[in-house]
């Protein structure tokens, strides 16, 4: 086989992917009442979690303008504050708030993620949108329209997670929020086919951030406003190929030598599972009851349940043994010092010694007052972690996307707990039934402890009816979050 010119100046067709995702956003009419059910959950749980991070000074301070003062009336606004701020930097306010407390929404597969990290270029930019075009005596968006660019971004993100693994070459699964919210934007915008592939293109031509900010001995804060940063350079991607004209680059992915499979993919081009459709949503893994890396929501289950079995007994614990999947084992099992917050929330050990203790598992148990307690370290350092194979199967099998985990306590005078199982969280697809109930007093929890009462109650109403709630143009519900 001759090799490729690479002096051939002739411009190629784009590649497949590109023009799959660009044929996806711009033609695919999704009829699933599921996937709509489930997005106007995650919508809800994902807003109310961003006031939950309202807590936070480290996340409240990025949320405004850039440069102090850079503020737009009239443009998008920041749920919680009284920011109103250009489209792109507004897609880095909401995404920042969103993911601060690793508390929404989850994907697990080859890749591991979480897409309605979209939402903070899909909000930001349908607020904007609808406030100028009610200006200009134009239509605003739904709330309905939301879903439908949230159902189509979760596809896109959670539909190259399946077989491809980004963080196997040292990438962080936000490039593919770029990535979905790239398209998504840039189809919100009036773009067409063509522009879809460019805009995603130079999502292609950005590479990958580095994982090392959520690794020993590095993790940091970084991995909590990594996902506002793939909103805001996403809707750059999309304004830049709407109102800009910018050129595409065809074969960002497959040219020889300088394109992304070459450069970061070890060569390899992606592999997809299925057809882009609604199946993500119906299927994503909602984050109800812990602030915690997801590969241990199952764990933190577990020792919630052993809590009063081992409280009073702490001294006399001889050894805990944790079990989990290989994800689990390759990113949170994790010995020494931890240096922060985030440290903490990335690490199965400390996710597991604290509810073994307390009781409980909230945001706060990451601060470094809680993490002083002595009792904590002692009992991470009688902590095994081990992949149980089966928990590992069961999490690939497309038919079960299980996150198990397991945890026993052994005692110093030989005597022990029982051996605690959990295959898969309340959050699951397959506990939906018992998770949205918790998950709808997640939400109100979350709105009472940020916004005045009269807010939280409109709130609560318009969210009551979900028919009413799609038919709610995108400007009108944002400003009941807004101060």
């Amino acid at each position: 086989m001759s090799a490729p010119d690479v002096r051939s100046a002739i411009r190629p067709d784009p590649d497949q992917p590109m023009v799959d995702i660009a044929d996806y956003v711009i033609d695919y009419r999704i009829d699933s009442t599921e996937a709509y059910d489930t997005a106007r959950h995650v919508l809800l749980d994902s807003l109310g979690t961003a006031m939950l991070a309202m807590k936070f000074p480290e996340c409240v301070k990025h949320l405004g303008p850039l440069v102090p003062g850079a503020s737009l009336p009239g443009g998008a606004r920041v749920p919680g504050t009284s920011h109103e701020l250009d489209p792109v930097q507004a897609a880095f306010a909401i995404g920042t708030q969103i993911r601060w407390l690793d508390f929404n929404d989850t994907w697990l597969a080859a890749e591991w993620g979480h897409p309605s990290d979209n939402l903070g270029a899909i909000l930001a930019l349908a607020d904007y949108l609808s406030r100028k075009a009610v200006r200009e005596g134009g239509q605003p968006l739904t709330v309905h329209d939301v879903l439908g660019y949230a159902i189509k971004a979760h596809e896109i993100q959670g539909g190259y997670a399946l077989l491809n693994s980004f963080n196997r070459v040292g990438q962080d699964h936000v490039i593919l929020v770029r990535l979905a919210s790239t398209a998504v934007a840039t189809a919100m915008l009036g773009g067409n086919r063509d522009q879809v592939v460019a805009a995603v293109s130079h999502s292609w031509i950005d590479n990958g951030a580095l994982r090392t900010y959520r690794h020993a001995p590095n993790t940091g804060p970084r991995k909590s406003w990594a996902a506002g940063d793939a909103c805001r350079r996403a809707v750059t991607h999309a304004i830049n190929a709407v109102h800009r004209g910018v050129v595409g680059y065809p074969s960002a992915l497959s040219a020889k030598t300088w394109g992304y499979y070459d450069v970061a993919f070890n060569g390899k081009p992606f592999e997809f599972e299925r057809p882009f459709g609604s199946y993500v949503m119906e299927n994503v893994l909602l984050k109800i009851s812990y602030p915690a890396e997801f590969h241990a929501q199952t764990a933190v289950e577990c020792a919630m349940q052993l809590h009063a079995q081992v409280a009073d007994r702490l001294d006399q614990i001889d050894r805990i043994v944790i079990e989990t999947q290989e994800a689990g084992c390759r990113i949170i099992d994790k010995t020494g010092p931890l240096a922060n917050y985030a440290d903490r929330d990335h690490c199965i050990q400390y996710m597991v010694a604290v509810p073994l203790i307390f009781g409980r598992l909230v945001a706060s148990d990451y601060s470094d007052d809680v993490a002083a307690d002595p009792r904590i370290d002692a009992l991470r350092e009688k902590m095994t972690v081990s992949e149980n194979p089966q928990f590992t199967r069961d999490y690939f099998d497309p038919a079960k996307r299980y996150i198990g985990n397991a945890v026993q306590v052994f005692f110093k005078d030989g005597s022990s707990t029982e051996k605690v199982t959990v295959d898969f969280p309340i959050g699951h697809r397959r506990r939906r039934v018992e998770g949205i109930p918790v998950l709808l007093r997640k939400f109100e929890a979350a709105l009472r402890g940020h916004l005045p009462e009269h807010r939280v109650n409109a709130i609560l109403a318009a969210t009551s009816d979900s028919a009413a709630l799609d038919k709610m143009p995108v400007q009108d519900f944002i400003g009941l979050f807004t101060l």
